[in-house]
Order: structure tokens, then C-alpha cells, then sequence
């Protein structure tokens, strides 16, 4: 297929190409893996500043999005590739493959690192929020190299899913700590103030006054974002809830848990150790259902999956889509609706899409990145909550996207007076931090073109 740049697509291509430390904050259907493959086929066969490209993706990603835009686009034909995911053989046999761009997945950037040499002059890290925890393995090993690697590329839609503290490891894995500091320590002082803590225990922190633009003003050389809404035609969407409300023992059962921890059954017993675990049993308990030990859940009430039930007979058979979280949500909606289908493979996707399923479930840990299911449907139905911004707008722009031939509706079940309403009040709170730091680095299309 021939491509014909957009002239925002153009200018970010040519951001990569000017700038060897980049990263591109590009929500969904902006086409960033064209933009990306264009500037790498241009500075290794064009400008021959780059011989050997490694990019790192989640693994779908890897393995179907990046090979399928290589082979869609005909000016990218000079490019030779070998995908290396798979069991260790099979990973082993890529890298022995010559060829000028390798894709791996993330959770194999230290099986990589620790094994083999690092020849890669440029490396491309496609979603670079999964490098925003500086303690995981897969950023250590890829800091401990990234001195070798002349150019770097960091592509993501959610620059900062859970606040400006993100920055600091996603920015510095680009460019090796120049802008915000070689240690969190000298950067949280700088930048950040305690807010939540327990005498010496500190376990937030907010930025201090001016912080978030002297922050911006440190990175936005190195940093562009774009929103598709500016660039291209966009569905619209809507937002809107379904409050549900436990009766007075259900609501007896919430408040004795989350004050006292623990909660006896006749047959087990629900027992949080600490608050992240009370607040995972507040969430699956507001949902319906809490783990005790093991697989083993009691059921509190069915409150969402009556709304759920009237929610799918509104659609008038028009495809629904479900985000679940817990396995014994998958359960539970199983049984009250036989016919929804789990969409956790090629064949079950292709079904979707062709709208054959009337009722899909997903799971935002496992369809946040790489799915294209627009073409199914233009519902989808929150009947778990996650903390997580990243996952929550990803798996949203699975069906909110480029192609999306009808308004997209995005709907909540808010179990009232629980977790679920602190849930969405922290994603609300969230998307206002990343709006920021995304229009402070917004690309000016007109400033660009005349630099």
C-alpha cells in the first residue's frame, strides 16, 4: 500500500530523524509505528546513521502490530526484520538471523541483555510507560546498556498514568538522567512535597508550587504529543454511569471489612493484611464477590450484574463489550450471560470484528495495547474498575479510534459508597496531570514547519 504522510505524521517522523534522544506522546490511531518505521528506514537507508534497530513492545505488539505495518507499507520494503519472541530456541534463532530491525517484547529486554551482546545503535521503546517503574528488572537492564545505543526513541499515549513522579524513569532511560536527575531521590526532593503519610511513613507525594512546568520546560525539547482529536476525525464519546446500591446487609458486610480487615464465613474467612490488599477486597466486594483463600470466593450480592443484565437488553442487540478484572467476575458474568464470549484469541477477535459476538468480555492487563476492535462494536461496559489511567483510556481506544463508524459509548457500574467512586475519582484526577503535561508539549504545527 502506498503511504501518503498526514503533516502531522510528517513532522513527527522528522522529530525522530533531528533528534537522537525523542519521545512522542501519540494517542491512539495517530499511526506511530509508520512514523517510527519511516524515520528508521530514512536514517538507515537514506542517512546511514543507523544499522541495526531494537524495539521493544508489548507482545502482541511485537509480534503482530509492528510486522503488520512493516509488510502493509510499500516504502518500507527495504526493511529486513526478525521477530524475536517465542520459547528460548526459538528467540535464540532470531538473533542469529541477519536482519535490520529486531522486535522483542519486554519481559525478554533482560534475557536479552544478560545473554547476548548489545550491538543496536537505535532502540525504539513502544509504550515507554512500562519503563516507568525504575526498580523493575527490564529498566535495569536496559539503563545498564543504554550508553552503547546512539539514538533512542520513547513512544507512548499515557506519558504519565499515575503522575508526574512517572516521569522521572521513562524520561531517563531516553536520555540517561540529563533533564530530570540520575537519582528519584534528588528529583522527588526537587520537584515534590509529601502529601499522604503516617508520622515518618510518607506514602504520596505532590507536586511542589510551579513544579509541573519546570518539569515541562525541562523535557520538552526531547518531547513532543500529539491528540487525535486534533488530527484526525474521531467518533465522538460519551462518559456516563450506572450507580447500584447494596442493600443494608451487603452494606454492613462493606463497613466491617473495611474497618476491621477481616470478615468471618461460616466456611472461610476474608482477611486483608495490609491497605493495598484491603483495598483490592473493597473493589472485588463492591463488584459482588471477594476472594478468601485461594479460588475459593462467597458471593455478597449481584447488584452489578442486574445493572449489567438491563444494560445489554438497552443495547437492543447491538455487540457489547465487558472489561472484567477478577476471574470470579468472568465467572459470574458467564453464568448470567452464557453467550458472551472472552476475547482472548485470533479467532474469537476476527469474530468480533465481523460482529458475530453479541456479548465480549476483556481484560484491560491483557487487551490494553495492540487490539483494533472497532469495526465490532461501539459499547463498552466497566463492570470492574482499575486504578490504572494507562489501562483504563488503552483499553477504551480499543473501540474509541480511527474507523470507528459510531459514537462510542463508555459506561460505568458504581457500586454508591464504596471504592468504586474513590476509583474514579483518582482517574479523573489523573487524566487533569497527563492532559497538562500533554498540551505543554504539544507539537505546533505551524512553529515546526518553519524551524
Amino acid at each position: 500500500m502506498k503511504y501518503y504522510p498526514h503533516d502531522y505524521q510528517k513532522l513527527a517522523t522528522d522529530f525522530i530523524i533531528q533528534n537522537p534522544v525523542s519521545a512522542l506522546f501519540l494517542e491512539m490511531g495517530l499511526g506511530k509505528s509508520v512514523i517510527t518505521l519511516t524515520a528508521i528506514w530514512e536514517l538507515m537507508l537514506n542517512y546511514f546513521l543507523v544499522s541495526k534497530v531494537l524495539v521493544i513492545a508489548p507482545l502482541r505488539v511485537a509480534r503482530d502490530t509492528w510486522l503488520s505495518e512493516i509488510n502493509k507499507w510499500e516504502h518500507l520494503a527495504g526493511l529486513t526484520y526478525s521477530v524475536v519472541i517465542g520459547s528460548e530456541k526459538e528467540r535464540r534463532q532470531a538473533l542469529m538471523k541477519r536482519a535490520q530491525l529486531y522486535l522483542i517484547n519486554r519481559e525478554n529486554v533482560k534475557w536479552l541483555i544478560d545473554n547476548y551482546p548489545f550491538p543496536y545503535d537505535m532502540v525504539v521503546i513502544d509504550e515507554l510507560s512500562s519503563f516507568k517503574n525504575y526498580g523493575a528488572q527490564r529498566f535495569k537492564a536496559l539503563r545498564k546498556v543504554r550508553p552503547r545505543v546512539g539514538r533512542i526513541v520513547g513512544l507512548t499515549g499515557t506519558p504519565a498514568p499515575n503522575g508526574l513522579m512517572d516521569l522521572w524513569a521513562e524520561i531517563g532511560i531516553l536520555d540517561m538522567g540529563v533533564r530530570l536527575g540520575r537519582f528519584i531521590g534528588a528529583y522527588r526532593e526537587q520537584y515534590f512535597m509529601p502529601d499522604k503519610r503516617n508520622q515518618n511513613v510518607i506514602f504520596s507525594y505532590k507536586p511542589k508550587a510551579n513544579a509541573e512546568h519546570a518539569i515541562y520546560e525541562k523535557i520538552k525539547d526531547i518531547a513532543i504529543s500529539m491528540k487525535n482529536m486534533d488530527h484526525i476525525k474521531m467518533p465522538e464519546c460519551v462518559y456516563s454511569s450506572m450507580t447500584v446500591k447494596m442493600d443494608p446487609k451487603e452494606s454492613k458486610f462493606y463497613e466491617k471489612l473495611k474497618k476491621d480487615m477481616f470478615l468471618p464465613f461460616e466456611d472461610g474467612e476474608i482477611d486483608a493484611v495490609n491497605a493495598a490488599a484491603l483495598s483490592n477486597k473493597l473493589i472485588q466486594m463492591a463488584n459482588g464477590a471477594v476472594y478468601m483463600d485461594g479460588e475459593k470466593y462467597v458471593v455478597i450480592h449481584d447488584r452489578k450484574l442486574d445493572t449489567l443484565e438491563d444494560l445489554i437488553e438497552a443495547a437492543n442487540g447491538k455487540p457489547v463489550l465487558i472489561a472484567y478484572w477478577y476471574k470470579h467476575d468472568l465467572e459470574r458474568i458467564h453464568r448470567r450471560f452464557p453467550e458472551a464470549i472472552r476475547l482472548d484469541n485470533q479467532k474469537d477477535l476476527e469474530d468480533w470484528n465481523v460482529g458475530k459476538v453479541p456479548v465480549a468480555l476483556i481484560h484491560p492487563a491483557s487487551a490494553g495495547h495492540g487490539l483494533n476492535l472497532q469495526a465490532g462494536g461501539s459499547t463498552i461496559i466497566w463492570f470492574s474498575l482499575t486504578w490504572s489511567l494507562e489501562l483504563y483510556q488503552q483499553t477504551n481506544a480499543r473501540l474509541h479510534r480511527q474507523g470507528q463508524k459510531e459514537t462510542v459509548v463508555v459506561q460505568h457500574i458504581i457500586n454508591g459508597g464504596t471504592i468504586d467512586e474513590d476509583v474514579m475519582l483518582a482517574l479523573q484526577r489523573k487524566d487533569k496531570t497527563q492532559e497538562a503535561l500533554i498540551n505543554a508539549v504539544k507539537a505546533n504545527m505551524r512553529k515546526e514547519a518553519r524551524t
